[in-house]
């Protein structure tokens, strides 16, 4: 049985203020929780339903085990229907991306992308094609967010999050910096080349006017129909797309 105490501190795991105070994040459902064991992060403990426990993978000696039962995990879930696992996970610090991480490949820069879903769809549909490495501005949403996490399926467990100062990070990059804008050469028809650094928006207003001004290959998806804009997700996926297939 769970005590108060650690109903309140799981609990507080659902704010983003607590998550860096303690430096732990929520993962839910077994399947984001297996890619998670399987991975480099550190898992401090989890807590599962006795019901489902014939689940649960062999797990390292250092990790914490509660049973509960429905009701507890209600209790501590960020979700309406709790999946019958809830891990606590510690985060990881943020590093520096090299300058040689970004040769001679195609690395998703995002700027101000604020929408949790959208971030969590982002990290998922790069980890399908292959993107190993994601740079976000300081303005975009936390990467440990529950319904971020959520949304990536694991995937966060296997694709790498930068925090940058955007401007100060083209700057210092070298390799050429392509942007999704609606005047751009056509993302079919555009010269990729071998490397650089692909930049989408924020979901209502773009890119940003101070990093439009580093981007010196405009790219646009061409419209054939009526709608009046992409979903910053779905444009990525598309990106992720053409880019996979020009290198290969």
């Amino acid at each position: 049985m769970l005590s108060k105490s650690q109903i309140s501190f799981i609990k507080s795991l659902h704010q983003k203020k607590y998550r860096k105070e303690h430096g732990l994040f929520l993962v839910e459902g077994i399947k984001s929780i297996k890619e998670f064991i399987q991975s480099s992060y550190q898992i401090h403990s989890i807590f599962y339903n006795s019901e489902q426990a014939n689940l649960l993978p062999k797990l390292p000696a250092n990790i914490n085990l509660f049973e509960v039962n429905n009701a507890e995990l209600g209790k501590i879930s960020t979700l309406q229907t709790p999946q019958g696992f809830l891990a606590v996970i510690h985060t990881r610090e943020n590093k520096e991306l090299s300058l040689q991480q970004l040769k001679n490949r195609f690395t998703l820069v995002l700027d101000g992308v604020q929408d949790p879903g959208n971030m969590g769809t982002i990290i998922r549909t790069a980890d399908w094609f292959g993107f190993k490495n994601i740079v976000c501005s300081e303005d975009c949403v936390e990467v440990f967010n529950p319904k971020t996490v959520q949304a990536t399926m694991g995937s966060l467990a296997r694709v790498e999050i930068y925090i940058e100062n955007l401007s100060n990070f083209l700057d210092r990059s070298q390799i050429p910096v392509f942007g999704a804008l609606l005047n751009g050469e056509s993302i079919y028809q555009i010269d990729w080349g071998n490397e650089g650094l692909v930049i989408l928006g924020n979901e209502g207003k773009g890119i940003s006017p101070e990093i439009i001004k580093k981007i010196n290959k405009p790219v646009t998806i061409p419209r054939f129909g009526e709608a009046e804009s992409l979903n910053v997700a779905v444009s990525a996926a598309i990106f992720c797309s053409e880019l996979v297939r020009v290198k290969n």
